[in-house]
C-alpha cells in the first residue's frame, strides 16, 4: 500500500494585511491678520511713542510753572493766568479789528512771507556760490576768509546798513534774513562739494559728462546731505532773525507784536506769541528735514 504524498509545508509566517490608510485630517487654521491692520497698529505705536513723552514733559513743566507763579508776589503770570488774559489769541488767531489789531495767525503769516523771500534767495545764492567755492581751489582761497569774517557779524548789526540802503522796513528785514541764512547754506554746500569721492569724478570723466551734467548727476546728489544740513540751520536762523528785525522795524509781524505787548505790559500776550514762534520754527525745521529724507533717501540726518 503506497504512502500518501507528503505536502509541501510553507514555513513562512503569515503576512499581516496592510492597515487601511487613515483619513487625513486637515486642521482649519485661522486666516492671517490683515497687513493693513498690522501697519495701523505699528503706526499707532510709533505715534504714541513720539507724542506721549513730550506731552508728559509739557504737563510737568506747566505744573511746576503753575506752582511757582501762582503764589502772591510772582513777577510772571501762571499758565492759568495766561489763559484767562490771552485765550482769545489762541481760540481766534485770525481776527481782524483794524490795521494793527489783528490776530497772531495773520502776524505769523506776514513774518513767514518775509522769511520765504529772504530764505529762498539765501538758498539759491548759497548753493550756487557754495558750489563754486567747493569746486574751485582759487575761489575757496579768495572767498573763504571773507565769508568767515562776514558770518560772525550779528544779524541785527546789518539792520542799519539795510535801512540806509533800501529806505524801507520790509526789504530791510528781508535783507537781514538773507544775510543771516546764507552762511550755513554756503559753507555746508562747499564742504559737501569738496567731499565728493574721487571715484565719482573719475566716472564722470570716463563718461565725458559736461559741467551741467556733472552738476546735476554727480555734485548735487553727493552733496545733498550737506546742503540740507545747511538749509535746516539756515531756516532756523532766518526765523530768529525776522523776529528780532521786526522788533525794530515795526509793521504787523510777530516780532513787532512782542515789542508792542512789552510796552503795554501784556506779559500773557508775549508768552502766547513765544508759543506761536516756537511752534512755527519747529514746523519749518520738520518740513526741511522731511524734504531732505525724500531727496537724499534717508542719508541726511534728522
Amino acid at each position: 500500500m503506497s504512502r500518501p504524498a507528503l505536502r509541501a509545508v510553507d514555513t513562512a509566517e503569515p503576512v499581516a494585511p496592510a492597515p487601511a490608510p487613515k483619513a487625513e485630517v486637515i486642521a482649519l487654521t485661522p486666516k492671517p491678520k490683515s497687513a493693513g491692520l498690522d501697519w495701523l497698529k505699528t503706526r499707532a505705536v510709533a505715534v504714541a511713542t513720539a507724542v506721549i513723552p513730550p506731552l508728559l514733559t509739557l504737563a510737568l513743566i506747566l505744573l511746576v510753572w503753575e506752582i511757582l507763579c501762582a503764589r502772591p508776589g510772582a513777577t510772571l503770570p501762571s499758565p492759568s493766568q495766561v489763559w484767562r488774559d490771552a485765550s482769545d489769541l489762541i481760540l481766534d488767531p485770525f481776527f481782524v479789528n483794524g490795521s494793527q489789531d489783528i490776530g497772531l495767525g495773520w502776524r505769523v503769516l506776514t513774518s513767514l512771507q518775509r522769511v520765504a523771500i529772504g530764505y529762498g534767495l539765501a538758498a539759491i545764492v548759497g548753493i550756487a556760490v557754495g558750489t563754486i567755492v567747493g569746486q574751485s581751489t582759487w575761489a575757496m582761497r579768495g572767498l573763504d576768509p571773507i565769508f568767515q569774517v562776514l558770518r560772525t557779524v550779528p544779524p541785527l548789526a546789518w539792520l542799519p546798513i539795510s535801512l540806509a540802503a533800501f529806505r524801507d522796513a520790509n526789504p530791510s528785514a528781508i535783507f537781514v534774513i538773507f544775510i543771516t541764512a546764507i552762511w550755513p547754506i554756503l559753507i555746508n554746500t562747499s564742504v559737501g562739494i569738496r567731499n565728493i569721492p574721487q571715484d565719482y569724478r573719475n566716472v564722470a570723466a570716463v563718461l565725458r559728462l559736461n559741467q551741467i551734467e556733472f552738476f546735476w548727476k554727480i555734485m548735487l546728489p553727493s552733496a545733498a546731505p550737506y546742503i540740507f544740513t545747511g538749509l535746516r540751520i539756515g531756516v532756523g536762523l532766518a526765523w530768529l532773525a525776522i523776529v528780532a528785525a521786526e522788533m525794530l522795524t515795526g509793521g504787523v509781524g510777530i516780532g513787532f507784536f512782542i515789542w508792542d505787548a512789552w510796552n503795554s505790559s501784556k506779559l500773557s500776550d508775549i508768552i502766547i506769541a513765544l508759543v506761536y514762534i516756537g511752534s512755527v520754527g519747529f514746523i519749518l525745521d520738520r518740513l526741511i528735514a522731511g524734504l531732505a529724507t525724500i531727496v537724499t533717501r534717508g542719508t541726511a540726518a534728522n
